[in-house]
């Protein structure tokens, strides 16, 4: 039996992929005053980011629990073997919610074939989750197979990146006022990371931009030296910063010839909170051995 991947829009996988590997992707809640949206079904990034340049300030919400009920009970109905991919518990409460609602369903479908799977993690780095899952589920490869490759890269998926306006994470309590005040008087920007605890860390500060990306760089080789970057697919995104992610890009090229990159600008979901130009980079830093 097939098995069926299901995942939220915080994964930021371009929409070619997601329909070439038919994997279903809930939208997450995306809110500019009262106005609820769908991420990237009646609101896309671009649309966002152009507002948050005039000022307009936009917040998220999880996918209600409604959603996953009605989700859940159809997958049930069919019969299908379902793995649903979720975003990081340690930035959102949609994995816990999914958890909730399926073992709220047990009792009427005892039958039921979904497992929940905790990515710890955000944007493209869950979405190279989500996108070799869904390869795997499209070669034939069984649930117990692609739920090991998720335990492996849960553990193993890094993410660096950095902001263009500390405005945001001091909305997000990620960083003080001062700090903040400071950062855009001296041009200081913050490199950060997710640890294993699915979390947001500030990592480094380092002025400039030039000095950023290749400090960004040195942080990736320190990390992922030994795990063969240059067969890996690499995960690139932005926030509406094309330039810089090609950019990133031409210079993980040179330093370790990777040649398979996945590159999108980074949805509604994650992009409300870390604002326009953001750079991200994603990789693992062990092997993955089929």
């Amino acid at each position: 039996m097939t098995v069926k991947i299901l995942s939220d829009s915080a994964c930021d996988l371009p929409d070619e992929i997601i329909e070439e590997l038919d994997i279903e992707i809930l939208p997450i809640i995306v809110m500019k005053d009262d106005k609820e949206y769908l991420d990237k079904v009646t609101i896309e990034p671009k649309k966002m980011y152009d507002d948050m340049r005039k000022g307009v300030v936009y917040k998220t919400a999880q996918i209600p629990p409604k959603v996953f009920e009605e989700k859940f009970e159809e997958i049930a109905q069919k019969g299908e073997s379902t793995i649903y991919v979720a975003f990081s518990s340690g930035l959102s409460g949609t994995y816990q919610t999914a958890v909730l609602v399926r073992d709220s369903l047990r009792d009427k479908y005892p039958d039921m074939d979904i497992d929940i799977v905790d990515s710890r993690s955000a944007s493209v780095g869950f979405g190279l989750l989500v996108h070799k899952a869904g390869m795997m589920a499209k070669e034939g490869k069984s649930k117990e197979e692609i739920l090991n490759m998720l335990d492996f890269y849960v553990k193993h998926i890094e993410h660096i990146f950095t902001v263009d306006n500390l405005e945001y994470l001091l909305r997000g309590g990620r960083i003080s006022k001062a700090e903040a005040f400071v950062g855009g008087l001296l041009d200081i920007k913050p490199i950060l990371d997710i640890p294993e605890d699915g979390t947001l860390r500030p990592i480094e500060k380092v002025r400039g931009r030039k000095k950023l990306l290749k400090r960004m760089i040195e942080i990736m080789e320190e990390r992922g030296g030994h795990a063969d970057l240059k067969n890996q697919i690499i995960g690139i995104n932005h926030g509406d910063d094309l330039e810089g992610a090609l950019r990133l890009k031409e210079m993980i090229e040179e330093k370790f010839g990777c040649k398979d990159f996945i590159i999108n600008i980074i949805g509604c979901a994650i992009g409300a909170h870390s604002g326009p130009g953001t750079l991200s980079v994603f990789f693992l830093n062990e092997k993955y051995e089929e």
